[in-house]
């Protein structure tokens, strides 16, 4: 498949301060991409610089064939995002805020239909302060979907919900896959990353420590003398009779053994840096 994303060598500083160095990595169209790591390791500030949010230092980012530091404004309307921090009006009501979201697009759905689309008609006269914590994780999601995106960001949508409304936060993640749009997730959470994505970026102190399929990040680091050390093992018999390791449900900073950072080595992740200027 063809690339959507193509990351080389991707540097961000802010001052004297190193958030993000040498980051390489590519995205497949139609594919959930995972970015996974703990706090402070320069997961969001990734993505920003995708986004065009944050300008970066140094390296070659191509996005949808756009250069985001070149031709961010083109970019945006090609791409839809869930940031880190989100958050509406306590008194903006459903209808309003897809309304706006979706009167930034000329080509975009109408505001009603993806009222429907994504299950929200109930909720279309409540106030955004009135939804509970997954109602306002659909919204958000129905906002990043707005404009009909080809590419679209989720940045640690699940945190803080609790397990059923991150268990329909999940489908609400494939659904958007199912729909033709590329997924680049971040998250902290282990099986989250395990059960959505086809391939995972593994980022920590800064850098790419393991990029693969979920499949084969599991059977090259869960169990023996390596980084991750999952809670327990739990074996199924899986077709052909192989058998596979599944990640518990922790935080990735929780999981994995000290070791060195690098690709191909054993690698740390905890949180990297108390307050990281763009995390």
């Amino acid at each position: 498949m063809a690339a959507v994303i193509e990351v080389e060598h991707l540097e961000k500083r802010y001052g004297s301060f190193v958030a993000v160095e040498d980051v390489t990595f590519s995205v497949e169209e139609g594919e959930i991409f995972g970015i996974l790591g703990p706090n402070g390791a320069g997961k969001t500030t990734t993505v920003e610089c995708l986004q065009g949010l944050r300008r970066a230092d140094g390296g070659a980012i191509t996005v949808l064939g756009h250069d985001p530091r070149r031709d961010a404004d083109r970019l945006r309307r090609l791409i839809g995002s869930q940031l880190q921090e989100s958050a509406l009006p306590d008194r903006m009501r459903v209808w309003e805020a897809l309304k706006l979201f979706s009167s930034r697009h000329a080509d975009a759905p109408t505001w009603e239909s993806v009222l429907e689309q994504w299950g929200l008609s109930e909720k279309r006269d409540a106030s955004f302060g009135s939804l509970s914590g997954g109602q306002q994780q659909r919204l958000f999601v129905a906002l990043a979907v707005a404009n009909n995106p080809r590419l679209v960001f989720l940045d640690e949508m699940t945190t803080g919900l609790d397990p059923m409304s991150r268990r329909v936060t999940w489908g609400l993640i494939r659904q958007i896959r199912d729909a033709g749009t590329t997924v680049v997730l971040v998250t902290h959470f282990m099986d989250e990353a395990e059960n959505l994505c086809d391939r995972i970026a593994v980022i920590n102190d800064r850098r790419v420590a393991a990029l693969d399929t979920t499949e084969r990040l599991i059977e090259s680091y869960a169990g023996g003398d390596n980084p991750v050390r999952t809670r327990r093992r739990v074996r199924r018999p899986a077709l052909g009779g192989r058998r596979r390791h599944h990640l518990s449900g922790r935080r990735s900073d929780e999981l994995l053994r000290p070791g060195l950072s690098g690709a191909g080595r054993r690698f740390r992740l905890r949180d990297q840096h108390p307050d990281p200027p763009g995390g």
